[in-house]
């Protein structure tokens, strides 16, 4: 099975070694986003609203590069530094889903890079 490399600047570059999303067979495997902007490459400014905000902004443009979106995303975990957050976090990450929503977990952590407060990882189903 072919791998083939999911990139796009309009979604922050990889800050180590690993690639924003790899489509392997009918799925598409994405990278943790955070709430990096893409044209600076710096934390966005705000909290948790914010940063959630940026993310999911993120989580778009890298589905679009591998031409899916939203109804394609089929798994993703959420990693939050407080989850005393997680129902602003939860509000946001809803708006962008349909009537069928992704399976998810959601998972505290005791921090994340660049002082973070919330990275999203996910699969994509695309039926290549």
């Amino acid at each position: 099975m072919p791998i083939e490399k999911i990139a796009t600047d309009q979604a922050p570059a990889a800050i180590g070694p690993y690639s924003q999303g790899i489509r392997a067979g009918d799925f598409v495997f994405f990278s943790g986003q955070i709430p990096l902007d893409p044209q600076t490459g710096e934390l966005v400014p705000g909290g948790i609203r914010e940063q959630t905000e940026q993310v999911m902004a993120n989580m778009k443009a890298a589905l679009e590069a591998a031409g899916l979106g939203f109804a394609q995303v089929v798994k993703s975990t959420i990693y939050l530094t407080d989850l005393g957050q997680f129902a602003l976090v939860n509000e946001i990450y809803g708006r962008f889903f349909g009537e069928v929503p992704p399976a998810r977990a959601t998972v505290q952590v005791s921090a994340l890079p660049r002082g973070a407060a919330v990275e999203i990882e996910w699969v994509a189903y695309c039926g290549c």
